[in-house]
């Protein structure tokens, strides 16, 4: 019998790659369901081609206009809009596995849903783990849900760790993660050089082809620093038991070091096709379209001790962290609000960091132990974040 997958953020990068996958295994998978945000084309080229039985939008005028298109073309797809329907997808009982996409804040309440259907969980918006790790593992464990992640350094430790981790690290002679990062496209960039630096510069990874907002995340490190939590709620793991590792070729995609001295790392090629494909056929493996790792063409491996004066999102990060309870939600709100800034010319590239810094100094975190609570903490978070930008960088 065939797989029943939704996909949340089917036309996004990581959506993209997870239709790739999806169509070159036609007797292992069939689409139940797609979402997007805005993309209404995108989205309806995709219903012409896999068929799905939903397909949502954000807004209710974009779902009307695919829904007319639908009917229009023959095709037995019911449109829908909001966020109720995106639970609806996520958590509905046909569906198998849930590919969780939707880059940023957005995404948590739909993947909660498919959460707590006791979904198998393809978790590519690190955003809920940042913003909800405490309430979010609960929920796992509390529905049995199946979560496997999709990023691609999250996914290699996850190869590289025994089957069950979920009790920490100790009792498995882990002796720490190691999370590489390819540095970005300004690694070699002095600071002076990073005040002048363009959202088209920010937008240009050497390694991966990537949507704007993660991108820019790459070029600051706030993306690993997001990882870097992430992989505490992930794998149980403290702060310190996870060291970033600048490696500009992203071929080693994380390793895992043992107090043995062994350290197992995963490598392959830089295509988000191989998690994905992982993450839909685990516990086999399939073929995902990305081409056989030539190690003699590479040549050599490099590493590097990431510089948190020049690019302080990751220490920005690790520093929510330890501190706990919402503040990672206010550091994921701020810098949605700075990265956006960014983009549309309101905010320098430095200014990302300086912006994210000056709303967590404000303090007030509470208990992230509700999700009513999280998501107001985002909303205020998100607010100041506004205040500070017309106050200061206007």
């Amino acid at each position: 019998m065939k797989q029943q997958i939704t996909v949340l953020g089917a036309t996004g990068s990581i959506g993209s790659s997870t239709m790739d996958v999806i169509a070159r295994h036609p007797d292992r998978y069939e689409v139940f369901a797609l979402s997007a945000g805005s993309r209404r084309d995108a989205l309806l080229a995709l219903c012409r081609q896999f068929t799905p039985r939903v397909a949502v939008l954000a807004r209710e005028e974009d779902a009307a206009w695919l829904s007319e298109r639908l009917r229009e073309e023959g095709l037995d797809t019911e449109a829908r809009s909001g966020v109720e329907a995106l639970c609806d997808i996520a958590r509905a009982p046909e569906v198998d596995a849930v590919m969780a996409a939707i880059v940023g804040a957005a995404g948590l309440v739909p993947t909660l849903a498919a959460v707590r259907a006791g979904k198998r969980i393809l978790l590519a918006n690190k955003e809920a783990l940042v913003m909800s790790g405490a309430l979010f593992m609960a929920e796992v464990r509390r529905y049995g849900a199946t979560l496997l992640p999709i990023d691609s350094e999250h996914n290699a430790i996850y190869q590289c760790l025994p089957a069950h981790h979920r009790e920490g690290l100790a009792p498995l002679g882990v002796r720490q993660l190691l999370l590489t990062a390819s540095g970005g496209p300004f690694r070699g960039l002095v600071r002076e050089d990073l005040a002048q630096v363009t959202p088209e510069q920010a937008c240009a990874h050497p390694n991966w082809s990537m949507g704007r907002k993660i991108s820019v995340d790459s070029a600051t490190l706030m993306n690993k620093g997001l990882e870097l939590i992430e992989a505490c709620w992930l794998f149980n793991a403290s702060v310190d038991q996870v060291q970033v590792v600048v490696h500009p070729q992203s071929v080693i995609h994380s390793m895992v070091a043992y107090t043995d001295g062994s350290v197992l790392a995963q490598l392959g090629n830089p295509d988000m096709r191989t998690p994905i494909a992982y993450g839909l056929a685990w516990p086999e493996r399939v073929d995902a379209g990305v081409g056989p790792l030539d190690l003699f063409e590479i040549g050599r491996l490099d590493f590097e001790r990431p510089d948190t004066e020049r690019f302080p999102c990751l220490a920005l990060a690790a520093s929510a962290m330890r501190e706990g309870g919402t503040a990672p939600a206010v550091l994921n709100a701020a810098n949605e609000v700075a990265v956006d800034a960014f983009l549309n010319g309101r905010l320098s590239f430095l200014g990302i960091s300086d912006l994210v810094a000056r709303v967590l100094a404000t303090g007030g975190f509470q208990p992230a132990d509700a999700l009513d609570v999280i998501v107001e903490e985002d909303r205020r978070a998100r607010a100041l974040a506004e205040t500070l930008l017309q106050q200061h960088y206007s």
